[in-house]
């Protein structure tokens, strides 16, 4: 069981390698999640049709997105983490914005498993957030 100091140092340093990742995927660059993720990562969102399984999957998927994804800004919003005995999960609402003004909202969910003192992704899911004006768009 983890004490409240390492539960919030937990959270940090996953927010933090969240941040960092999402600050490249912004700019076309998907290796922040490429890196941060496990071998046997499993991941969905909603522009593919099945789940993604194991890193050679998701290196594929992101490589064809390499150089197409740039936005403006971000934020990210309320970011939860649930600390466990060797996993995390982190939560959090994802906004990007264009050039234009248009914004696109997300939901994600990430899974984390310390592995040799290494925190890495094993589930990754994306998903559009319901807005006022109806759902988000692409990535």
């Amino acid at each position: 069981m983890h004490t409240s100091e390492a539960h919030e140092a937990i959270s940090q340093q996953l927010i933090n390698a969240e941040r960092l990742a999402l600050s490249r995927w912004c700019h076309g660059d998907p290796s922040g999640f490429l890196e941060l993720s496990a071998g046997d990562v499993v991941y969905l969102d909603p522009f593919i049709p099945t789940r993604l399984d194991g890193l050679p999957a998701l290196r594929d998927y992101y490589e064809s997105l390499r150089g197409k994804v740039y936005t403006s800004r971000f934020e990210l919003h309320n970011p939860f983490v649930q600390v466990l005995e060797n996993a995390a999960v982190l939560t959090y609402h994802f906004v990007a914005y264009g050039d234009d003004g248009d914004t696109f909202p997300w939901n994600c969910t990430e899974v984390f498993r310390l592995t040799h003192g290494e925190w890495k992704i094993v589930h990754t899911h994306w998903s559009f957030t319901a807005t006022a004006h109806g759902n988000g768009a692409a990535h």
